[in-house]
């Protein structure tokens, strides 16, 4: 807000705060809303390096499931080696971004990881650390806003078969 101005009332939000022309809003929450978070985990068994899984029905499933018709949902891999993202799930994709990742970030030997821990997975670490290991959807209608070829993905980056274990926590009214 500048110097002078009013300040706006946007819904149930407080009037901003400002000091030296820098201002800080802070929400304002009635008795009568309800805000709600829920959370629950999707298991998966991966086959190693580059497998893909399509999350997209098992994340919509539990936006559903929550109750929450307005929020957001946040989808988290549990571990360093295993990335989320939101892509276009078809088999030419499903090649290209490994296919990338293992451009730009190729298996080898070289990687500090590597130095320390000969586990060959040093680039596993780091393609994972490129996607990310989370995602965060807007909800509406107890659905999660995606395009018409959007679905959200998870990415295997690790070099052998895994259990991963796929965090969905879902918050809003």
């Amino acid at each position: 807000m500048a110097t002078g101005s009013s300040p706006v009332s946007i819904g149930n939000v407080e009037e901003p705060k400002c000091e030296a022309g820098n201002c800080i809003v802070f929400p304002f929450h009635s008795a009568q809303e309800k805000d709600m978070v829920y959370q629950k985990q999707i298991l998966l068994e991966t086959r190693g390096h580059r497998q893909m899984h399509d999350l997209t029905a098992d994340v919509t499933r539990i936006v559903h499931d929550s109750g929450v018709r307005t929020g957001t949902a946040h989808v988290f891999n549990v571990g360093s080696t295993g990335a989320l993202g939101a892509i276009e799930y078809e088999p030419g994709l499903l090649e290209d971004l490994p296919d990338l990742l293992d451009k730009l970030i190729p298996p080898g030997r070289d990687y500090g990881h590597e130095q320390a821990w000969h586990d060959g997975n040093g680039h596993s670490h780091l393609q994972a650390t490129l996607l990310g290991p989370s995602l965060t959807v807007p909800v509406a209608d107890r659905k999660p806003v995606l395009g018409t070829w959007q679905q959200i993905f998870h990415l295997e980056c690790d070099i052998k078969p895994r259990r991963r274990t796929i965090v969905v926590t879902v918050s809003g009214e």
